[in-house]
């Protein structure tokens, strides 16, 4: 019996495939991308650091790409967000609670408890708390793309970690470092053969506890470094070693224990620096992934921005995201924007703000001061400077008389409002600038949930 259909359906179906085919050809204009994300960079961090690096007239080099935005960072249960779940909103798309990686909305964040040797990191996530939810660079990885993620700050920090692993709480770093061993343990089987460049910090998170050696090792014994070893991983230290991979799996850990070396310091070591630049590590990991003929998704970020303005430190802040501004330069020097998208943005904002009326042309961590290089003062007649903080632990009694060589010095730490241990995210939007292949799609004010889809779409994936 043969099936009949009129014209009319005919020609819906037809209308139908015609615009499945097009948005299909729309939605795949990018090979590749590379996120870019400045932790902690927000508006004020910026101008500051523009400020700092070229002055009041000049433009950061991601200042530069012509796509702009705005984001929104709350988190599923906070105004002020923290870097897990802004971080994962951007790579899954999903609102989450503060402290979770890359899961469902429901998942309640639950501490990690400390193991024998008495570092905290035991996994204290249950299986009914919560379900993962897709990555970018999964998603990437099962296109047969290859994909990677450069840090400053620890491998298994929460920004890194929230492309590669799924945990209900991000202190839990021996569970997420195992998460990306192939085969091993605790894998994370959605990264099909692993994640093809990582590059960071925290080595003890991959290596076994030793009590003279290793006292932040794990307590499980395993040797995460080999095990990828026997997956084909190169596994580097320095920055002479990386320098020599030239194909293949890398997995770069270039500190002992904790985070990467601020910029500020690791220029200061001069020839006893044994560690990469962030823009060396996103040029060698461009080098590699690009070897794919189908495409990558690489994130690149400049972590350690944060931790210097949660100690209150504006210039070691400011120096880490010059930084980040230099590795964006040296990815658009290597790509091409035909095929790639890149992408700039930062996880949250910061409460550190610039104040006063300082001449233009004044250095940004001096003192307020006039054209004629006198200083501003406040009530009590004493000078300030023009980047402060709205909470952190600098809050004197009776404000200090300071002095242009005190607050340019390379230690200081900027004045705060409110008196607290330590200074917290600001729950401000942050900025997002894009070029290259369907950065149009950038505009406007965003949920930082809708970069997920945009990135998505534009990769076809």
């Amino acid at each position: 019996m043969k099936t009949r259909f009129k014209t009319s359906q005919i020609c819906t179906a037809l209308t139908l495939a015609t615009l499945t085919l097009a948005s299909q050809a729309q939605a795949s204009d990018a090979k590749n991308v590379i996120l870019f994300i400045g932790d902690g960079m927000g508006p004020t961090v910026l101008t500051a650091t523009r400020l700092f690096k070229v002055g009041e007239e000049g433009n950061l080099e991601m200042m530069k790409l012509p796509r702009t935005a705005r984001i929104k960072t709350f988190s599923n249960d906070a105004q002020t967000t923290d870097s897990a779940p802004s971080m994962a909103a951007y790579t899954t798309g999903v609102k989450m609670n503060n402290e979770v990686i890359a899961m469902s909305s429901d998942t309640q964040a639950v501490a990690p408890s400390k193991d024998a040797n008495g570092n905290k990191g035991i996994n204290n996530c249950s299986t009914d708390n919560g379900t993962p939810v897709p990555t970018l660079l999964e998603l990437a990885k099962a296109a047969g793309k290859s994909v990677g993620a450069v840090t400053t700050t620890e491998l298994t920090h929460a920004t890194p970690a929230a492309t590669y692993s799924h945990i209900c709480h991000r202190d839990a770093a021996y569970a997420i470092a195992a998460q990306a061993v192939p085969g091993g343990a605790g894998f994370n089987s959605a990264l099909g053969d692993g994640v093809d460049v990582l590059m960071g910090g925290g080595a003890n998170h991959w290596t076994p506890y030793d009590s003279a050696s290793n006292k932040g090792g794990r307590a499980d014994g395993r040797d995460l470094t080999a095990e990828l070893g026997a997956k084909g991983y190169q596994y580097v230290t320095t920055q002479s070693d990386l320098a020599k991979v030239e194909s293949g799996k890398v997995l770069g850990l270039f500190s002992a224990k904790s985070h990467l070396d601020y910029e500020l310091d690791r220029v200061a070591k001069g020839a006893a620096n044994t560690q990469p630049s962030l823009s060396e590590m996103t040029a060698k990991a461009i080098d590699l992934l690009s070897q794919n003929g189908q495409g990558y998704f690489l994130m690149v970020e400049g972590g350690r921005i944060d931790h210097a303005l949660h100690g209150t430190n504006a210039k070691r802040a400011l120096t880490d995201a010059v930084a980040l501004d230099d590795a964006v330069k040296t990815a658009l020097g290597k790509v091409d924007l035909n095929e790639t998208l890149i992408v700039v943005t930062a996880d949250h904002d910061h409460t550190m703000t610039i104040n006063g009326y300082a001449a233009k042309g004044n250095p940004v961590l001096d003192l307020v001061k006039n054209g004629d290089g006198s200083t501003q003062t406040d009530v009590d007649g004493k000078p300030f400077t023009t980047l402060v903080f709205g909470n952190g632990p600098n809050r004197a009694d009776v404000r200090p008389t300071l002095t242009s060589t005190e607050v340019m010095a390379d230690d200081y730490l900027q004045e705060t409002g409110i008196k607290l241990g330590s200074e917290t995210h600001g729950g401000g939007d942050v900025m997002l600038f894009a070029d290259g292949a369907g950065s149009s799609r950038f505009k406007g004010t965003l949920d930082n949930t809708r970069v997920f889809g945009k990135i998505k779409e534009a990769l076809g994936l």
